[in-house]
């Protein structure tokens, strides 16, 4: 019992876990390189297997921006995301137009942000995640990490 015990802690302290028990991956160096570039690269169990499968097909007009990438490329990534996406309760449904910051546990999780806040010069939208979560380049977002700017 106390092995359980010593082994459920060990875990529960672990980097590689998130503050609500969903299971964190590393992620994947190409899709660090390819997506780091312009944001941060999103833990892919921030959104279920049909939200990045049309993100993935539609990366000529990636919320705006041109991303397109390679045949082969797409599919080691989107072949990689889908493995790893979202299947717990909170991500089953996929968001409005598949953005993590239109989720309904994105906006239950940041409720008590003033909407002032993502106005700042520093994070400019909800969607620049490291400027409030310090370690959100590692897919950590607990909250004893997060530092507002002022």
């Amino acid at each position: 019992m106390k092995k359980k015990l010593m082994t459920l802690l060990a875990l529960a302290a672990s980097p590689l876990a998130w503050a609500d028990s969903a299971p964190r991956v590393p992620l994947l160096p190409q899709y660090r390189q390819e997506c780091s570039a312009c944001h941060v690269a999103y833990p892919p169990g921030m959104l279920p297997a049909a939200s990045w499968q049309r993100v993935m097909g539609n990366l000529q007009n990636h919320y705006g921006t041109d991303a397109s990438l390679d045949a082969a490329t797409i599919q080691a990534l989107s072949g990689w995301l889908k493995a790893h996406a979202g299947t717990y309760k909170r991500v089953s449904a996929p968001p409005p137009e598949d953005r993590i910051t239109r989720s309904a546990w994105f906006i239950r999780e940041h409720d008590e942000v003033p909407a002032a806040t993502w106005k700042l010069p520093a994070v400019k939208s909800a969607a620049n995640c490291a400027a409030c979560h310090t370690q959100a380049d590692q897919g950590d977002f607990r909250e004893r990490n997060i530092r507002i700017p002022r």
